[in-house]
């Protein structure tokens, strides 16, 4: 067996966004899905809304060969992965002198969230501009930390209706960070990020992918929706 690859402190994450074929094999799936589990890798299944797939997967663990095994079943078992996201969990600089037990848990969460129930999902990559007169990566730190502390406090605002989960992936993928939303209703998906947009560091500074959302279900029910 290969050494693990793993972070020197975190996880890796993985979303996987898929459309059956004409191979696809339900229980298969089931099988893949559970096997990760037993194998510590914690994942999300959503069954997603529109055009662009009809099942998500959200996975975490420290090995990345996990996730790799992860993705390797789902494709046998007939899921075209039809787009994707890799990142790390995170410690932000401006999180500095944040009690411990805070900084623990953005590095090793739980998905889903387990203090409410919140079966609304979505995903979107960002990164910050370094546009000539909006260079997010120019600004002294204070700034910085400021504008990030507005941002939060407009995020704090949804606590109870949204947990959120941003990912690091500067170097890894596409954009910067990954953000995942856990929600009680659908709305407050909407809310939040509306909401979020008007703070400075998101109005001035930020570029977005595409989004993503959908219902967080168990594995049985994304697959009975498949077909």
């Amino acid at each position: 067996m290969s050494e693990p690859i793993s972070p020197t402190v975190g996880r890796g994450v993985l979303h996987l966004f898929c459309k059956p074929t004409t191979m696809f094999d339900g229980q298969a799936v089931m099988a893949v899905v559970k096997a990760a589990a037993t194998a510590g890798v914690q994942v999300v299944a959503v069954s997603t809304l529109g055009h662009k797939c009809d099942a998500a997967f959200m996975a975490m663990h420290e090995d990345w060969r996990a996730l790799r095994a992860l993705q390797t079943g789902l494709q046998r078992a007939g899921l075209e992965v039809v787009d994707s996201y890799v990142s790390l969990t995170e410690v932000s600089d401006y999180a500095q002198g944040m009690p411990q037990e805070m900084l623990d848990a953005r590095l090793y969460p739980t998905i889903p969230p387990t203090a409410q129930h919140m079966p609304a999902w979505c995903f979107y990559p960002m990164s910050k501009k370094r546009a000539a007169d909006a260079n997010w990566f120019t600004l002294p730190f204070d700034q910085r930390k400021e504008l990030m502390h507005e941002h939060g406090t407009s995020g704090r605002k949804f606590a109870g209706r949204v947990v959120q989960y941003v990912t690091a992936s500067t170097g890894l993928d596409d954009f910067e960070w990954g953000v995942t939303l856990f929600g009680v209703h659908p709305d407050d998906l909407k809310d939040v990020v509306y909401t979020m947009r008007f703070d400075q560091a998101s109005a001035v500074y930020a570029e977005f992918g595409p989004f993503y959302s959908g219902i967080v279900v168990p594995i049985e029910e994304l697959v009975a929706a498949l077909g």
